[in-house]
């Protein structure tokens, strides 16, 4: 694994302290390719990824692929938005490819034990909760449902 600055690294290494301890009744691993960590809770997957911000400091980007090939309807999308409205952190969102993504970012410098927590744990709740609502109106499937190797 490489990383981009001093910063980035400084992030992840303090992350991965943390990780055994915050996340002991949830599935994780390092991602190996990039500096971060997957985890797994119900039918949900999420990726922490520590990116640079600027040459001083990084960000810790919690995101969760919640439905692949969703009818995106100007209904679909409505609902998202508005869902978005009531949401306590992050925000569903539309990747290029047309996948439905829930995601939340918070700054890497001064991310703690109890945000990192609340943070990934919102992710995988809304994600696990969102996408059998998503899939039985509007189709689609899973993470849990695709295929390995569509990711």
């Amino acid at each position: 694994m490489e990383f981009e600055t001093a910063a980035q690294k400084t992030c992840h290494n303090k992350l991965a302290q943390w990780m055994d301890e915050l996340f002991s009744d949830v599935p994780w691993e390092p991602l190996g390719h990039d500096p971060g960590f997957s985890l797994f809770m119900g039918s949900a997957l999420a990726e922490v990824n520590i990116y640079p911000w600027g040459d001083d400091d990084s960000v810790v980007h919690i995101s969760s692929l919640v439905v692949s090939g969703a009818d995106l309807s100007c209904d679909l999308q409505t609902f998202l938005l508005k869902e978005n409205a009531h949401l306590r952190f992050g925000a569903f969102a539309l990747s290029e490819s047309g996948d439905v993504l829930f995601q939340h970012t918070i700054v890497g410098s001064t991310c703690d034990p109890n945000e990192l927590e609340a943070s990934v744990r919102e992710v995988l709740e809304i994600a696990d909760d969102y996408d059998d609502k998503i899939v039985a109106r509007w189709g689609g499937q899973r993470e849990l449902d695709r295929p390995p190797g569509n990711a």
